[in-house]
């Protein structure tokens, strides 16, 4: 059987736990970052778990993570 091709995007922006959960980077922090607030800026700093139907998508992308 041929081996499944690993997404490059997903293997550069995300990283597996060892209980098995998806991290990623906080969303939002891009662009029109005048109008959010500090405590938004702040909260969103460092990386995130992602939802239970992000991770099932990311995971397909990264099959031998």
């Amino acid at each position: 059987m041929p081996k499944i091709k690993t997404k490059s995007g997903a293997k550069k922006r995300f990283r597996l736990t060892a209980s098995g959960k998806v991290r990623g980077q906080q969303a939002g922090k891009r662009h029109m970052m005048i109008k959010r607030s500090n405590k938004f800026i702040r909260n969103a700093r460092g990386t995130t778990i992602l939802s239970d139907a992000d991770a099932k998508i990311v995971k397909k992308f990264i099959p031998y993570a």
